[in-house]
């Protein structure tokens, strides 16, 4: 069964076996993945539910806690002709080997590759698939797909990669794809679900600390993405940057990173909440930085670097913060005035 070529040819076989598992309902959906055809939706056949998890509670020290808002991924579009909640929750083991195996084949279509990477990625909501998952070396097989010709088949890859993200020992196999995701976020549409789906994957991994040194390169795009994208790519990149100021360690490659000055546009009271919010909690974070004398000076030097755009005394920038003391969003408020402190900028 773990030869790829052999899955499609014993089908038939295969459609008697799991008509016998008890559990039929997660087995007629790995039958009809594995047979090419596809679920209708029905009043029971629902996308898995964003943040849940298998005993519906999250504990308060959980990695998935810890995520800066974010919720574990729902497969967009019509992924819930895939794969239900009930068949995501149900699948065994030897279910997702199979899902594994005929993912490897290498005659599948764009399509198919969709409909397996999204009931995987359902899948990979739940702690004991992730780890089946791994163990079965379903990150290579799915990170493998981060080079596939469709960008939808790379988006719904970067998807159960994010899943399988939650997951710390999963993070030490996943940190190895982190070049090729830089590339992507770099190289791909401005605003494209392939750009939203590598912002997310950065900040699962940027929750701990464990791996920012990997991120040092990142900064960079980040502070570019600021000002060219969306709300939705505003937020996202906000929230792999603050996750990477929250450590001291990050720092100096933080405010020397090479930044646009539009960034300064950003802070200003008709740009939406959830961006200024956190915004200024990155802003904010940058100010626990101390500098010596003389690297303060080589920075004040650099008129590009993310330190005289935001650290640097800057008329204008405390202009625009005193604006913010007026934002009808209390947080917004108080999150200015700590910035202006004499402490502060």
């Amino acid at each position: 069964m773990g030869d790829s070529g052999s899955v499609v040819p014993r089908i038939g076989g295969m459609k008697t076996v799991l008509g016998l598992i008890a559990g039929a309902g997660a087995s007629y959906c790995i039958y009809k993945l594995l047979s090419g055809g596809t679920l209708r939706k029905s009043g029971s056949c629902k996308v898995l539910a964003s943040s849940e998890n298998k005993d519906n509670s999250v504990r308060p020290d959980s990695l998935l806690s810890k995520v800066s808002g974010l919720d574990v991924v729902c497969p967009p579009n019509d992924a819930s002709d895939v794969m239900t909640q009930q068949c995501a929750g149900d699948l065994e083991p030897q279910h997702l080997k199979l899902l594994l195996t005929r993912l490897k084949t290498s005659n599948n279509s764009a399509p198919v590759k969709c409909q397996l990477l999204v009931t995987l990625g359902n899948a990979a909501a739940f702690t004991l698939n992730q780890n089946i998952i791994r163990e079965y070396d379903g990150i290579a097989i799915i990170g493998g797909f981060l080079s596939d010709s469709a960008q939808e088949v790379k988006v719904q890859a970067l998807h159960v990669l994010n899943n399988l993200c939650m997951n710390v020992e999963n993070q030490e196999q996943l940190k190895v794809y982190v070049p090729q995701v830089l590339e992507l976020m770099k190289m791909s549409p401005v605003n494209s679900d392939l750009q939203l789906g590598v912002l997310r994957l950065l900040t699962n991994l940027s929750v701990t600390d464990k791996h920012h040194h990997l991120l040092k390169d990142a900064v960079a795009p980040l502070l570019s993405l600021l000002v060219v994208g969306n709300v939705s790519v505003q937020v996202q990149t906000l929230k792999v940057l603050v996750n990477l100021s929250s450590n001291p360690d990050m720092l100096d490659d933080i405010v020397q990173a090479q930044a646009p000055a539009s960034i300064m546009l950003l802070f200003d009271v008709q740009m939406a909440s959830s961006v200024l919010q956190r915004l200024l909690t990155f802003a904010s974070n940058l100010r626990a930085w101390r500098p010596s004398e003389q690297v303060a000076k080589e920075q004040q030097l650099q008129r590009d670097s993310l330190f005289r755009v935001v650290l640097d005394q800057s008329p204008e920038l405390n202009r625009r913060l005193v604006a913010l003391l007026s934002h009808p969003d209390r947080e917004i408020q108080a999150q200015a005035a700590r910035i202006l402190t004499p402490a502060g900028l």
